[in-house]
């Protein structure tokens, strides 16, 4: 190993995006290799707004594998994590780095260990899907900093090891993770079906209701409903094959009325299943659901699905709707039933992209304050509002997969201490 004499430091810093099912993955048929019990597909978030981004460094001077995350150690020990490393390790290649003089054998990467820094632009473990973006941030840059070459999906599928959805992440746009059938996994991974450019004019708001940690973890939550749920059987081997199908036209066809349909009746019927589950699992509440009735007023009252919902394992609303236009409209409604508080900023309120205020028309707290009832519940139902029970607004669209960001100022960790910044 050249260069061993020095104390030198070799890293890589990437950054790769959360994902959001429109299909949902709900339980699995092997624990241990992570494989679904069915297809899903999901929408590639953009990663300025919703990101997980991941430095590793390799040194012959580190004593051994560390991890930090959002500036807090964590334990290595985990199975998933030590299944990432090891795959990622037996498919190492040689690595040169001329201008520090450092040369890596592949079989080298086996004796050296490694220093992993991630931070996550959201909240963890609140039902955004921060172990996707993390799980796909940590195996695209150990790939990268190991000259790993991406076969027929490898990366994917080692990526599903971490966690289930963190192979969708692998890709920007519409992603399909393929069940697959062979015994060992190497078929379960994740393929593109559009780029994020097929379909640029949909917006995403994310309702941030809660986030705090869920009481119940994905992980849990599947394992229980796939023991105790007979509504789950009957959606994989039943519904879903045929609603992947629907999916997949109405993205190809950007027929935004069966991609509304399609997601709101699978977001409903995974919850369904978490109440069908014993003990039943719940992790929408009250607000979730008061923003699901907002949400199918406005489709009825305009005859015709203006905005799709859907809620993965948590209770964030994210509403999906057909251009800037109706996603101003959506806004409205929004801060008029959810308010922020009186004392707080509307540019703190709503982050992601702000240039959505302006679709709305909505400038200030005062302008807020001055939305009318929206026309479907004016004089038909009481004009309640809710302040404080959406902690912000996150507004969106799709994006790009997993890049390498070359800028050494971006790194998590220091190239003198090989610990983070």
């Amino acid at each position: 190993m050249a260069g061993e004499a020095q104390s030198w430091v070799l890293m890589a810093t990437a950054r790769a995006p959360t994902n959001i099912a429109v299909i949902k993955y709900w339980g699995k048929r092997d624990e241990a290799l992570i494989l679904p019990i069915n297809d899903s597909i999901s929408v590639t978030l953009d990663p300025d707004h919703l990101s997980a981004t991941t430095t590793v460094a390799v040194s012959p001077s580190f004593k051994q594998d560390r991890m930090w995350l959002n500036g807090k150690e964590i334990s290595l020990s985990g199975g998933r994590y030590q299944n990432c490393l090891r795959e990622i390790r037996k498919r190492a290649g040689d690595v040169e780095d001329e201008k520090k003089g450092i040369r890596i054998k592949k079989e080298d990467w086996e004796k050296l260990h490694l220093h992993i820094a991630s931070y996550n632009n959201f909240p963890t473990a609140a039902g955004l899907a921060s172990s996707a973006a993390g799980f796909a941030c940590l195996v695209f840059t150990l790939a990268k900093l190991m000259n790993v070459k991406d076969e027929h999906g490898d990366i994917s599928a080692i990526a599903r090891q971490g966690s289930g959805s963190a192979c969708r992440s692998m890709y920007g746009g519409f992603v399909k993770w393929m069940m697959g059938n062979d015994a060992d996994g190497s078929d379960s991974i994740a393929v593109q079906l559009a780029s994020h450019t097929h379909w640029d004019d949909l917006v995403i708001i994310i309702a941030v209701v809660s986030s705090k940690q869920k009481e119940t973890s994905s992980t849990t939550g599947m394992r229980e409903s796939v023991e105790t749920s007979p509504l789950l059987e009957y959606r994989a081997k039943t519904v879903v094959p045929g609603r992947v199908l629907q999916m997949e036209e109405a993205i190809n066809s950007r027929d935004f009325a069966s991609l509304a349909r399609l997601t709101c009746a699978d977001s409903n019927q995974f919850h369904a299943i978490c109440l069908d589950t014993s003990p039943p699992i719940f992790y929408m509440n009250d607000t979730s659901h008061r923003i699901i009735s907002l949400v199918e007023r406005l489709n009825l009252s305009e005859g015709s699905l203006q905005v799709a919902y859907t809620f993965d394992a948590g209770p964030n609303a994210v509403l999906i709707a057909p251009n800037r236009k109706v996603a101003g409209l959506l806004l409205q409604r929004l801060l008029f039933q959810f308010p922020p508080p009186t004392d707080s900023e509307l540019a703190s309120y709503i982050l992601g992209d702000k240039s959505i205020l302006h679709e709305a028309g909505l400038q200030s707290m005062k302008d807020v304050e001055d939305l009318p009832p929206p026309v479907e519940i004016k004089d038909k139902v009481p004009s309640q509002k809710f302040p404080g029970d959406v902690s912000y607004f996150i507004c969106t669209r799709l994006g790009s997969g997993p890049r390498l960001l070359t800028d050494e100022n971006q790194a998590l960790i220091s190239p003198e201490t090989g610990c983070p910044k």
